[in-house]
């Protein structure tokens, strides 16, 4: 895959970003839902909208797996997967555990079951994968149905596009668990996680969504993001000298 940036994406200096740790970005979620009611269902739209773009715009795939774990990570690759299929790509879904989905992933997966997209157990030969089985909240190693399919995914010959962070890895640290999903790119969700910058050679290319986080809520963490870092979209982040 060509490390060239996709048409209609900016490229700046990773250190013109500031990052976030695990708790730092569970506090800017709970914020956003408790104090500001922008509900999950809005942040994994955006999500959602700005994965199936960069899916489309750096791999035009004509077909793809997305891999959804049960939590808020799965339900922005179910929103993604939505889109892809608006866009005529030949999406097929498999889940890690749907006994355990959440409430706003569910509803993901309901819209695309009356979308008639496939949901499958036994995954077939895409030509891109979606990684959005664990996200931030991951504590050790993938265990079960999980492991399974992160192994899945690096068996694949495919490229794999990570959301948020490689499942996996831990999103503070760095560590790459056991397994970990080896990505060819990762789009990141408001901010980058800090240990996406520590473990290329797992996140691949670095990318970030804005997912319409205001500046007031990471000014509560001493960060100040500038306004020509808030495009409304994804960009790329260049890897530093």
């Amino acid at each position: 895959m060509s490390d060239a940036v996709p048409d209609g994406y900016s490229t700046f200096p990773q250190a013109d970003l500031p990052d976030l740790t695990t708790e730092q970005m569970r506090e800017v979620d709970r914020i956003m839902v408790d104090e500001l009611h922008i509900t999950l269902l809005q942040m994994m739209e955006n999500a959602g909208r700005h994965l199936a773009e960069l899916a489309i715009r750096r791999y035009r795939p004509a077909t793809c797996t997305v891999l959804a774990g049960p939590g808020g990570n799965g339900g922005g690759g179910l929103a993604a997967a939505r889109h892809l299929a608006n866009r005529g790509v030949g999406v097929e879904v498999v889940l890690s555990a749907p006994q355990a989905m959440t409430e706003a992933p569910a509803h993901q997966l309901d819209i695309l079951r009356r979308m008639s997209v496939p949901v499958v157990t036994a995954p077939r030969h895409p030509a891109l994968v979606v990684d959005a089985v664990l996200g931030y909240s991951i504590s050790g190693d993938p265990h079960g149905r999980a492991a399974e399919l992160i192994r899945w995914a690096n068996q694949r010959e495919a490229p794999v596009l990570a959301l948020d962070t490689p499942s996996g890895l831990d999103p503070t640290t760095g560590r790459a668990g056991t397994p970990c999903t080896v990505a060819d790119a990762t789009l990141t969700l408001a901010l980058p996680k800090r240990g996406l910058r520590q473990a290329t050679e797992v996140v691949g290319a670095l990318f970030a969504a804005d997912i319409a986080v205001p500046p007031s809520v990471y000014a509560r963490f001493g960060i100040n993001v500038a306004a020509p870092s808030r495009p409304g979209r994804s960009w790329r982040c260049a890897e530093p000298p």
